[in-house]
């Protein structure tokens, strides 16, 4: 018998796996690394799988069970994941197989009628534990050094629970163990429900921990939901903000080659997740209530709420916080995201979760513009235009570095006094450098970062959509002449006989284009629901615009001539010769990134107002 290592992502490969498991009763999942044991005429008589640090289908044919093959399979993939950085693995297996694995030094973390999951190795579910002892311990110092709440505990030693708003709430309890609660949210973003919820629960425990669920599946990365949540809470003294679990058990995670109904799959992953939460999470904070929201619409959450009720002791539930009518949820601000009504938003989130929706619009925007295909001489899905350095993935990797630097831009402009050159000069500065390290030293977005962040910045400070244009115009004024751009040296080789705008004229100017023209254009263009809206408007920039970067690479004949081309297919727009003009453009080096660059813009001002 020999171990042989199999790529669960080739097509005959994968094939070979799936037969094996369809043998031994099991369905394929996803894996990025299969061991297969096969016996001397190769054939495959064990097998199991790694994704991360879960250990999944694995399977032993009957003959064969009990020569110790699981042992030595089991030893390989956990050496294997090892190898990998993973100090700790884990794997959901089907009750019956609990003791065998037992056997194999692996511990129950959580179980459910259909499935139970499994830790092997150093730290894991342990260390979570202690770290959500020493929160709870710290809290517990920090009241103790608090005279003021010594006072209140030597003249009440009965800490009594408000009486909930919901009337279906049971009646306060009365107790000498301080009581604590946790709420679980996901924040997809941070919104006036969730804040809501979090007072409600707040009033009815001595303190309340609020876990921001960890998984990385949502529009709002982990780290922007948990600094919502604690910027969005930080009123509230006895609330605490706490890591996510590790060990969420969702949809995304919860693998089902081993039920044999899926319809099972949903109701086994909830059960585990609250009976992850019940044995270590709970214990280790102290807590013993458990808070949610009422759910009206979503019915695997309200399937959730129910199984709450049924495993934990004390779960109460808040009636959703209502604007005109409609519960408030993620979900509608994210709508409103897409509509470009940014007046809705500001109905359904706290002021602290807007710098983080303005962040990510501005990020769309450049995500947008590096997504419209085909773009003459551009970067797009099909090709690389005029540019030897850069492609799909490079610019791909850029927009993703950027991202942060505009949330603190962002952050910067929510300010009550409009930020200083030298403070957005800063932020700036520290973006750039980042690009170019992601890039290999590749100007990929240098004019997106300048206008985009001037805009962010704007657009972060005022409400009002009509001063956006007025503050915009004065963060420009700020900023000194350039030298060594290609706006600068585009204006060196006109020699004065026209008067070229560079990207910092346009600004000083507050866009005045786009604004008046292109803006109105693209809303129109959206309005009719035109497949080619993007394509449509990046034309219209063209016609208008002295693009520094076409000067740049070619000459100003060149540039005029790209102004009357764009117009004339404006005029009687077909893909296919904008699709001729793509390779005409990039076998003559001209390259329109100032047009691009003002598209991005003009898409991230229309997402913020109605």
């Amino acid at each position: 018998m020999e171990i042989q290592t199999l790529n669960p992502t080739t097509p005959r490969q994968r094939q070979r796996i799936e037969a094996f498991l369809k043998r031994n009763g099991l369905r394929f999942d996803d894996m990025h690394y299969y061991a297969a044991i096969t016996d001397d005429d190769g054939e495959m008589i064990a097998g199991g799988g790694l994704k991360g640090n879960v250990i999944k289908c694995v399977a032993v044919d009957d003959a064969h069970k009990g020569e110790a093959i699981a042992n030595t399979l089991i030893s390989h993939l956990i050496a294997h994941a090892n190898e990998e950085g993973h100090s700790n693995v884990m794997l959901f297996t089907k009750p019956k197989n609990r003791q065998l694995f037992e056997s194999l030094s692996f511990r129950l973390l959580a179980e459910a009628p259909e499935a139970v999951l499994m830790e092997t190795g150093i730290g894991g579910i342990n260390n979570m534990v202690e770290q959500l002892k020493k929160i709870k311990e710290e809290g517990e110092v920090c009241k103790e050094n608090n005279q003021e709440c010594k006072e209140e505990e030597k003249t009440n030693l009965n800490i009594t629970t408000p009486q909930h708003l919901n009337p279906s709430t049971p009646q306060p309890l009365t107790t000498t163990t301080p009581l604590r609660g946790v709420v679980v949210m996901n924040c997809n973003p941070f919104t006036l429900g969730h804040r809501y919820l979090i007072e409600q629960a707040a009033k009815q425990v001595e303190r309340l921990f609020v876990m921001v669920v960890r998984e990385d599946c949502s529009l709002f990365a982990y780290a922007e939901r948990k600094a919502m949540v604690e910027q969005g809470v930080a009123h509230l003294e006895n609330v605490t903000v706490i890591d996510g679990s590790e060990y969420t058990i969702s949809q995304a995670t919860f693998p089902t080659y081993f039920l044999k109904r899926l319809d099972d799959a949903a109701d086994t992953q909830m059960l585990l997740d609250l009976d992850l939460f019940r044995r270590h999470i709970a214990p280790a904070l102290g807590a013993t209530v458990r808070f949610v929201g009422t759910e009206p619409t979503d019915q695997l959450t309200r399937r959730y709420n129910q199984l709450m009720h049924e495993v934990l002791a004390d779960v109460r539930e808040t009636a959703r916080l209502e604007k005109e009518g409609n519960a408030v949820s993620a979900s509608r601000v994210r709508k409103a995201m897409e509509q470009g009504d940014m007046s809705t938003i500001r109905q359904l989130v706290p002021p602290t979760t807007i710098p983080y929706i303005i962040a990510h619009l501005a990020t769309q925007a450049l995500q947008a513009e590096l997504d419209t295909t085909p773009k003459p001489g551009l970067v797009d899905k099909d090709n690389n235009g005029a540019h030897r350095d850069m492609d799909y993935a490079l610019m791909q990797r850029s927009i993703d570095t950027l991202h942060p630097y505009f949330v603190k831009l962002a952050l910067l402009g929510c300010a009550d006094a409009l930020p200083t050159h030298t403070s957005i000069r800063d932020i700036g500065i520290e973006a750039e450098k980042a690009m170019l390290s992601a890039t290999n030293g590749v100007n990929t977005h240098k004019g997106a970062l300048f206008s985009m962040g001037l805009a962010v910045v704007a657009a972060a400070h005022e409400k009002d959509i009509d001063s956006l244009q007025t503050t915009i115009k004065a963060l420009a004024a700020c900023f000194p002449d350039t030298n060594g751009t290609h706006g600068s040296k585009a204006k060196l080789l006109s020699k004065g006989t026209t008067a070229i705008k560079g990207a910092l004229d346009n600004a000083r100017e507050g866009y005045e284009m786009l604004f008046a023209e292109w803006l109105p254009f693209y809303i129109e263009r959206r309005k009719e629901h035109d497949a080619y809206t993007l394509h449509k408007t990046l034309l219209r920039i063209m016609c208008d615009l002295d693009d520094t970067n076409v000067i740049y690479r070619t000459d100003l004949a060149t540039a005029e001539e790209v102004k009357q081309e764009a117009r004339a297919l404006l005029d009687s727009f077909e893909e296919a010769v904008l699709k001729d003009m793509d390779r005409r453009y990039t076998a003559r080096n001209i390259s329109p990134g100032g047009a691009a660059d003002m598209l991005s813009l003009t898409i991230f001002i229309g997402s913020i107002q109605t």
